[in-house]
């Protein structure tokens, strides 16, 4: 495979069409190498636009879901940003390039050694935690922006609750076969602003609460 032209297929076919046209984003797509966090025997879909597999049952976001999501959070390079679900460290390296100092939550000693692992030496402003990210880290908020990297039925009230005065969440929010990207921003000490990005379909994150079913 080569591996150049992969990228260049994944960020110009996949990614750019799917309304990621941020420069900055995409020119990161092209720095981070996405093929040093993907587990070697699944070398092979690292540009492909699916969801990659990880110990533990997990997955890798779909490349182009990761972008879009990284554009939405329009990052500053002062700001302080929390993940919930390091998975193989990817979003997070992503995220290191973008902020000042990121912390990224995992409740897998697996998947927090493998993320550790991945992000050594390539982002040292970058800290994997093995913790449940449903709770957030209440005594080191606020954060300027909380990413979760996969889908919840409902966001909790405590993370939303850890953004700074202007601040960001991202989420997958919903249940399969209807699932939908949400940005929130806090506008005030009680209030959040909330909007539909896009529709897509993540794997579940572990930790938090599903919420009641309809039952017919």
């Amino acid at each position: 495979m080569n591996i150049e032209q992969a990228r260049f297929n994944m960020i110009e076919q996949q990614i750019r069409p799917w309304d990621v046209l941020d420069q900055g984003v995409l020119s990161l797509l092209a720095v981070v190498k996405r093929e040093d966090f993907v587990p070697a025997q699944w070398q092979a879909l690292a540009f492909v636009d699916t969801e990659v597999p990880l110990p533990e049952g997990q997955c890798m976001l779909a490349p182009k879901v990761e972008a879009r999501l990284l554009q939405e959070l329009r990052m500053q390079r002062h700001e302080r940003v929390l993940e919930v679900g390091a998975g193989s460290g990817y979003m997070a390296a992503l995220l290191g390039y973008k902020a000042r100092q990121v912390i990224s939550l995992e409740c897998s000693p697996v998947l927090a050694r493998l993320a550790e692992s991945n992000l050594r030496g390539a982002a040292a402003n970058v800290q994997v935690r093995c913790a449940d990210g449903a709770t957030g880290l209440p005594a080191e908020a606020p954060f300027d922006a909380i990413v979760l990297s996969g889908s919840v039925a409902m966001v909790p009230p405590a993370l939303l609750q850890q953004l700074s005065m202007g601040g960001r969440l991202v989420a997958i929010v919903g249940d399969e076969p209807v699932m939908r990207a949400r940005l929130f921003t806090r506008v005030d000490e009680s209030a959040w602003s909330q909007v539909d990005l896009f529709d897509t379909v993540a794997q579940r994150l572990s930790g938090f609460e599903e919420g009641e079913r309809f039952v017919f």
